[in-house]
């Protein structure tokens, strides 16, 4: 376990997103923080069309990771403290899972036992237009604990690129675990 004894889940699903988990994975390399990944199917192969990775070398980039279908890993398990679970980027699908209990993978168990234990879980919704009965999946969930963020650029940083709106977006996720990434630019730090 890391130095802080902090574990964090970190999963990626089939939304258009991955680079979201990806990065999480890759800033969390430089911190005392243990990471737990499971990749949905749909997640792998989103993973690979989007990022030109191979799962294998994604997979590497945690401290330890789950196959999806692996309901009896550690991380089902509400007795094996975790600091919380990342969905990036979170399809409404797992969404849906996770809202009604319907734990059909190890990502909406995993999602499920943060819920129950109350515990952070953090959504990075990745849909657009949101119909009703998204909203009231969402408003469900938020009312269970859980907190939907969707992957919204802060442009008050004057990104240069892609990959600047990636990073500071999945470090203001990391700031909800209490894990601050250096150098991330925050609104008027320089006052």
């Amino acid at each position: 376990m890391a130095d802080n004894g902090k574990r964090l889940i970190i999963a990626i699903t089939g939304a258009s997103g991955a680079v979201y988990g990806l990065r999480a994975l890759e800033l969390l390399r430089d911190q005392p923080v243990e990471t737990h990944l499971v990749l949905s199917r749909a997640g792998e192969r989103t993973l690979v069309e989007e990022t030109g990775r191979s799962v294998s070398s994604v997979r590497d980039l945690a401290d330890r990771q789950y196959p999806a279908a692996d309901i009896g890993a550690a991380i089902a398990s509400g007795s094996y403290i975790t600091a919380g679970m990342l969905v990036a980027p979170c399809s409404i699908r797992t969404m849906g899972e996770i809202a009604t209990g319907v734990t059909a993978s190890l990502v909406s168990r995993a999602a499920d036992v943060v819920l129950k234990e109350r515990r952070r879980l953090v959504l990075m919704v990745r849909e657009t237009p949101l119909h009703t009965g998204h909203l009231r999946t969402m408003t469900a969930l938020s009312e269970m604990g859980a907190v939907i963020a969707p992957p919204v650029p802060a442009f008050y940083t004057r990104p240069k690129d892609v990959d600047d709106l990636v990073t500071q977006t999945v470090a203001r996720m990391l700031d909800l675990f209490d894990v601050a990434v250096p150098d991330l630019r925050r609104w008027r730090a320089e006052d």
